[in-house]
């Protein structure tokens, strides 16, 4: 919940955020960024602001997420697609759920989110 309510928290305002996944393990976020705003700024604030927020529940401190990220460029609308789905379908292909409207931490799952 933190760390999609983080994932949440500035959409249309630094990025449209267009599709996520939150896994045990790993987040998936497919975003546009606005003007203003690079990609390292973003992801830093969400790692920051989730860190410590997750460590103060759990009375820890310390690294929470690895340092680096791995970013891709969407070329055209084939690997936007492609990655939109890919994204829907992690928790199915992990073997969490059978369908991606069942897993709750993510854009497929999520009411109130309408997909950009």
């Amino acid at each position: 919940m933190i760390v999609q309510n983080a994932l949440l928290f500035f959409d249309n305002e630094r990025y449209r955020l267009m599709e996520w996944c939150i896994m045990p393990n790993h987040v998936h976020v497919l975003i546009k960024t606005m003007e203003g705003y690079s990609l390292d700024q973003i992801v830093r604030s969400w790692k920051g602001f989730t860190a410590r927020k997750i460590n103060g529940l759990k009375g820890l401190t310390g690294t929470l997420w690895q340092r680096e990220y791995h970013d891709r460029y969407i070329r055209d609308l084939d690997h936007l697609a492609n990655a939109r789905l890919y994204i829907r379908n992690n928790p199915v292909k992990a073997g969490l759920c059978g369908k991606p409207e069942e897993w709750p931490w993510g854009s497929a799952g999520f009411s109130g989110h309408e997909p950009v």
